[in-house]
């Protein structure tokens, strides 16, 4: 019987984002190429003989109830395999909140993924996703990670090659961003053709693993809203396109902002600038990491 699991949910960027329409059901129509990276939450489950779910995390902020989407994901198991007990989760966050990188959806989908290995459930990565869904878009492929193409509303996804290894530099500025707010003011019907990203040439730079040709080809529709309300995730992206990125994207419905470098010396400093040095007024977290492409591996 396994009492007590450690996890890593790890969080992502999107190396390229569109959005082709909005749907009868209210969601958005998209088409992403989503990457996972090295930053990580960590999520302990512990059994208890006591029924129910109970919650601690390391940000007073955050709920620790119903609202909580790691609270979902236990509920959600536990109540259709009429799980006796409960069940305490121990969340420590570091990857930034409300920031474009899926960290609530990765902590839910880790913890899908857990509660499913501590009860021996033998639920499949697919049966995983389906379940997932009902949660957000993004914990399929939070379940999935790596490299993918993700379409429909995020949960039809194909696994795609490892992108070539690189410094993934990530600042995020101190300030927050309403993905509701980012969907509901795009209109992607009035978009030009040239604002929408080449998912396609991305894909292609991938298939042929070619750093180059994916950073030349980063793009977010998203950026068309977001950058217009917040123009510091302009000013970030200029920041690191100066210290020697060869590209520069916000992830998802931002703030965050990341960086390619194929030079760690240049990614080092770019990191330094932005932490200590004459640019860090513009971002409040800032990290220097790397891609993660180890699938279905919490």
């Amino acid at each position: 019987m396994i009492k007590h699991l450690s996890l890593k949910a790890y969080g992502k960027i999107n190396l390229g984002l569109d959005v082709l329409g909005k749907r009868d059901d209210g969601y958005h129509e998209v088409r992403m190429i989503m990457q996972t990276i090295g930053i990580f939450d960590r999520i302990d489950l512990i059994r208890e003989d006591t029924p129910g779910i109970r919650i601690e995390t390391n940000l007073f902020y955050l709920p620790t109830n119903e609202n909580n989407l790691v609270y979902k994901a236990a509920r959600m198991l536990m109540d259709e395999f009429s799980i006796p007990g409960g069940i305490f989760i121990r969340l420590r966050k570091f990857i930034p909140v409300s920031a474009g990188l899926a960290g609530g959806s990765s902590d839910a989908a880790a913890v899908l993924f857990g509660i499913n290995k501590m009860f021996r459930l033998e639920l499949t990565a697919s049966q995983l996703m389906e379940r997932g869904v009902k949660i957000g878009a993004d914990v399929p492929y939070c379940i999935l990670r790596g490299t993918a193409l993700s379409e429909g509303i995020g949960e039809v996804l194909t696994p795609l090659p490892p992108v070539p290894q690189c410094q993934v530099l990530i600042a995020k500025p101190g300030i927050n961003v309403s993905t509701r707010f980012v969907y509901t003011s795009l209109n992607a019907d009035q978009l030009k053709p040239e604002q929408h990203p080449d998912i396609d040439g991305i894909l292609a730079g991938i298939r042929s693993q070619d750093l180059y040709q994916i950073a030349g080809k980063l793009g977010n529709v998203l950026e068309t809203v977001t950058i217009q309300e917040y123009p510091v995730i302009q000013s970030i992206k200029d920041a690191m396109l100066e210290y020697g990125a060869i590209g520069s994207l916000m992830s998802g419905s931002g703030p965050t902002v990341f960086g390619l470098f194929t030079n760690p010396a240049a990614a080092q400093h770019a990191f330094e600038e932005l932490r200590f040095g004459s640019a860090c007024q513009l971002a409040k977290q800032v990290y220097l990491t790397s891609f993660y492409n180890t699938q279905n591996q919490p």
